[in-house]
């Protein structure tokens, strides 16, 4: 009853609502005006209280936690938003949280001599619970205890290292996991995955202080590489100075992507538009922001030292029953670490079960109608190389352009096949000239796929942003994030594949390539990929394992790398 006496006094008061509107506004085009008004301010301050709204929710996010070398995603990450204004600050919040927390990771360690640096000769190293013998599939842990150069214990961890176990004879590798308990000690895990002799070894790559130089030094400057655009000027081209960044008083190109905030510059020629600019090529210019006594911790026989170069090798029993692991290798699945191993060269999956696609006919089949767009860099491009010589239909098709970074295709028409492989932009850096007239960031390339179940994407960045400020990098991987979630809203059955950064050479440059630069990128892709229904080629664990120490791996390496890619998508 009390229901029925409120909808009652409601109508009533409707009715004389009504009728007041048509005794003040008895003119029908007055009154039309007036609900026209009525209408605009009531979406104005719905407008305006989503915008407050919107802010708010924002302040509730919780920020990215990163741990004792991992990244562990402790909230959900916010929502790429459809409103412009928004999105950009938006992504410098996380940007701006993501670099907090890596400061806390990589906390500055004083350097005043190389005396008071970890010294792998004089650290200690123990394996717990020794065994006389040990079965295929154990774990064997070792206890790392670092200390100076002039034996003194180190109260503080942050020491870079790489531990991976070893068979020449089987031709066998697989990485060994570090953990840091950032009190000078470290825990060394190692499964043991074959039987037979396994050789253990623990390098130390760099020491905690020149980690915390190499971080300093790599988020001082832009100008170690020197880009240099080619614009076009009739018939001939006109040099000029470009980069991320440009400390110049002349007239600049600029070239944004204003949703994504990507920019790139360069000094505009005299009477020469800045659309002309056709190709850049670049050089590493002679400038370091590591101090001058620093560099001492960068020389070759301070890198990659070994600290169990007195250990004998172990012999490993097949007294465990071998585990089948029954679930096929798939889309989304999580990666441990270590991911797999390999064994006479081949690459064994440890978490899920992997089929061998090795045959033609079996890899036709699987490719069968099939669009496969490669996105990143030169260690992408070795896929549609080996894919050609393996498979003999595929054919080359002349995409012209210029050079060996022009986008590479491979069809086989019967089969309707098409592999395509694009660089991904700025920062690109080579000697060689390449084009900038059909590049594209790769979130743009992935606005362009329509995606369907047959159709797959693969991408890998990382090589070369490492000489540049990391939060370069981190925009970059979320502006990447969002135009995989954008695909998956249109198309949730197209297939996204993320290769990892390969591992390269250690005695190279350190401040520019160390591979402490790829180890923190590898951290932050996995982060913000994390929630993504993406399949994983850990390419970081794969090449730690073969030992190969290269950007450019050989063959029987990418050949297992493209396995593992036919595996989730066949």
């Amino acid at each position: 009853m009390a229901v029925i006496a409120v909808r009652e006094y409601e109508n009533m008061m409707e009715k004389i609502f009504m009728h007041r509107v048509l005794t003040l506004f008895p003119n029908a085009t007055t009154r039309k005006l007036l609900l026209m008004f009525i209408f605009i301010l009531v979406f104005w301050v719905v407008y305006l209280a989503s915008k407050d709204h919107t802010k708010f929710l924002f302040s509730l996010r919780s920020p990215v936690t990163l741990n004792q070398w991992n990244i562990f995603r402790k909230s959900i990450h916010p929502e790429a938003s459809l409103d412009p204004a928004i999105s950009p600050a938006e992504t410098e919040l996380r940007i701006k949280r993501i670099m907090e927390k890596l400061d806390q990771l990589i906390p500055p360690r004083p350097f005043t001599h190389v005396n008071t640096t970890t010294s792998a000769s004089h650290s200690r190293v123990t394996i717990l619970s020794p065994q006389d013998t040990y079965c295929r599939g154990d774990q064997l842990d070792i206890l790392l205890e670092v200390r100076d150069h002039l034996g003194h214990r180190k109260e503080y961890g942050g020491d870079f290292l790489r531990a991976r176990i070893s068979s020449s004879a089987l031709k066998a590798g697989a990485s060994g996991k570090v953990t840091d308990f950032n009190n000078g000690t470290y825990l060394v895990s190692f499964t043991l995955f074959w039987e037979g002799q396994v050789s253990l070894s623990l390098l130390l790559i760099h020491p905690s202080e020149g980690v915390s130089a190499l971080w300093r030094a790599r988020n001082q400057g832009y100008d170690r590489v020197i880009f240099t655009g080619q614009f076009a000027n009739g018939t001939s081209r006109v040099p000029s100075e470009c980069g991320l960044i440009l400390n110049s008083s002349a007239e600049l190109c600029k070239y944004l992507d204003d949703r994504d905030q990507e920019a790139f510059y360069c000094v505009r020629p005299p009477r020469v538009p800045c659309d002309a600019l056709t190709h850049v090529t670049t050089r590493n210019r002679n400038i370091s922001y590591l101090r001058k006594e620093e560099w001492s911790l960068f020389h070759r026989s301070n890198m990659g030292v070994e600290m169990m170069k007195n250990f004998t090798s172990i012999e490993v029993l097949p007294c465990n029953q071998r585990k089948n692991i029954e679930n096929k290798c798939q889309i989304g699945m999580k990666t441990p670490f270590p991911s797999g191993y390999t064994v006479k060269r081949k690459w064994i999956t440890a978490f899920c079960n992997q089929i061998e696609l090795n045959e033609t006919k079996i890899i036709n089949d699987c490719l069968k109608r099939k669009l496969i767009y490669l996105m990143g860099d030169s260690t992408l491009r070795q896929w549609i190389y080996y894919l050609q010589k393996v498979m003999k239909t595929l054919k080359y098709f002349d995409h012209h352009g210029t050079g060996i970074f022009k986008t590479h295709v491979l069809l086989d028409t019967e089969r309707h096949i098409l592999i395509q492989w694009k660089k991904h932009g700025h920062p690109f850096i080579t000697k060689n000239l390449f084009s900038v007239k059909d590049e594209n960031y790769i979130p743009r390339e992935i606005d362009r796929v329509a995606g369907d179940s047959d159709t797959a994407i693969v991408i890998t960045l990382g090589q070369h942003f490492r000489p540049f400020p990391i939060h370069i990098f981190i925009r970059r991987a979320i502006n990447v994030q969002k135009a995989i979630e954008r695909l998956f809203s249109r198309s949730p059955e197209t297939k996204v594949i993320l290769k990892t950064e390969n591992t390269r050479g250690i005695y190279l440059n350190a401040e520019m390539f160390s591979d402490f630069h790829g180890y923190i990128q590898n951290l932050i892709m996995r982060d913000i990929f994390v929630d993504l229904n993406v399949g994983i080629i850990d390419a970081w664990d794969m090449t730690i394992a073969y030992g190969t120490n290269n950007a450019h791996p050989p063959d029987y390496v990418i050949g297992n790398q493209i396995n593992m890619f036919l595996n989730y998508i066949c």
